[in-house]
């Protein structure tokens, strides 16, 4: 598997506290990947330094294979949490200053932005001053101006944070577009829903070092806990009886006349010899594994007590 990023053994420090730690992290090129962790946690240390902001104190990262420098910045597109416009300026003359900043000729990034503009229902928007745009309608500007130049990596921070529904679709959409056309995308984020539908790998960062990373697919299987949901039709105490001292009951509900318990097998249990046991006292209609989620998984590793609200939707 090819790399965009090798990022290797990359510390930061700030007036005596610790921003990150020794952290490594391949980012496989052309995949979408997720950099997770509460807030203060080093992921924006870390964005910044990729940016070239700032500088690692020890540790280095590899753009494609070379030590990263400034003439990477080009290939490199960044939209950061903390949106900033220039309230006065309109929209058409900010677009076209900010695409030429990229090193865009005049005729092309007016060409890219009339394609842009009209891909996202804007066109009436050219003239309009920035400061007349809800907050929405300013991000999917910004949007625009960060994917201009068609940039090779892609840093995205909190993109969904302030859109409606129907807008979130429409970016979600754009960035998966974006993977098929050959964009590799870090997408830093809270929200563990947009995790799940759109991340290949994650790496987790707390308390300034990465302490988890992994495909979604694999992290997702290491975390099972061989606990089920199971349905029945049927006598519940011969249903009890006949798991005996193989699984552990967690919780238990009706609904109508199907009971519905939730199962952690034991002792290295296997979901069909639970099958085999109960089948014969009662009637299965439905049977489900329980894989932990990402937003359990991010919880469990940071833990209850320090981990923030992890947010439930995209537009909250």
């Amino acid at each position: 598997m090819s790399h965009i990023l090798n990022i290797r053994n990359v510390s930061k420090n700030y007036s005596g506290h610790t921003a990150l730690k020794n952290v490594s992290i391949d980012i496989p090129t052309n995949s979408i990947f997720g950099l997770l962790g509460p807030n203060g946690a080093g992921k924006t240390s870390l964005i910044r330094i990729i940016n070239q902001i700032t500088g690692p104190d020890t540790g280095e990262i590899l753009f494609k294979g070379e030590k990263l420098s400034p003439k990477h910045i080009e290939q490199i597109g960044y939209l950061p949490e903390e949106r900033g416009l220039y309230k006065k300026m309109t929209v058409g003359d900010q677009a076209m200053y900010l695409g030429q900043l990229k090193g865009l000729s005049k005729a092309e990034a007016k060409k890219r932005l009339l394609y842009w503009f009209d891909k996202f229902d804007m066109q009436s928007w050219w003239k309009k001053k920035v400061e007349e745009l809800s907050k929405g309608m300013q991000q999917k500007v910004q949007f625009i101006v960060t994917v201009l130049h068609e940039p090779e990596l892609l840093i995205l921070d909190e993109p969904f944070s302030g859109f409606d529904p129907i807008n979130a679709q429409l970016i979600r959409d754009e960035i998966l577009e974006l993977k098929k056309k050959g964009t590799t995308i870090i997408f830093s984020t809270h929200n563990m829903g947009s995790v799940e539908e759109l991340c290949d790998n994650i790496a987790l960062i707390n308390k300034s070092e990465k302490i988890l990373d992994g495909s979604v697919k694999d992290i997702k299987k290491t975390y099972r806990s061989n606990t089920y949901k199971v349905g029945f039709k049927g006598n519940v105490l011969g249903f009890t009886n006949a798991l005996w001292t193989g699984a552990e009951i967690l919780a238990k509900e009706t609904d109508d006349d199907v009971n519905v318990f939730t199962v952690k097998l034991l002792n290295n249990l296997k979901s069909n010899d639970m099958l085999q046991a109960v089948l014969p006292t009662c009637e299965i209609v439905s049977f489900n594994e329980l894989v932990p989620s990402m937003n359990d998984i991010f919880i469990m590793k940071v833990g209850k007590d320090t981990v923030e609200t992890i947010k439930g939707s995209d537009t909250e």
